[in-house]
């Protein structure tokens, strides 16, 4: 699955523009336009985890909908050369942080086609970040009452 990920990392990292990501082409015989335009699919380059899985678990619905018999591959293919279109055209961020940006969204993509592949009924832990002032209100009340 991490396939076309794993193309994208070394063929930049060979070449000397490894300042660039070399984007999948969209389009027939390569990876197929699901989302609709060749250009991001509506999804937008934000460092926000929260906003990036919202984001992205709208865009799985959008494929699913579009093409109810999607795989699993094709839905992470799609959903990769999309966003990484959406990250090589923004403005004003480093080769770093490009690269940065990509893993951090294949991470989030695997994360929730995983979730989406559970069976129904299986028990899911969430790990929900929280604002730091709330997290040590719980710890303080946690280790009042004697528990970690």
């Amino acid at each position: 699955m991490v396939a076309l990920f794993s193309l994208l990392c070394c063929a930049a990292a060979q070449g000397s523009a490894a300042d660039n990501l070399e984007c999948p082409e969209i389009g027939p015989g390569r990876v197929p336009d699901l989302i609709g335009d060749a250009s991001g699919g509506g999804l937008f380059a934000t460092e926000n985890r929260i906003d990036l899985t919202n984001e992205i678990n709208d865009a799985i619905n959008r494929l699913q909908i579009s093409d109810p018999n999607i795989s699993w591959s094709n839905v992470q293919n799609v959903l990769i050369a999309a966003y990484c279109r959406v990250v090589s055209r923004k403005t004003g961020l480093t080769a770093a942080e490009r690269w940065g940006r990509m893993r951090q969204f294949v991470s989030v993509v695997e994360q929730q086609i995983a979730a989406n592949r559970l069976a129904p009924g299986t028990l899911l832990i969430a790990n929900v970040p929280l604002p730091p002032d709330v997290f040590r209100e719980l710890r303080s009340q946690a280790a009042a009452s004697g528990q970690t």
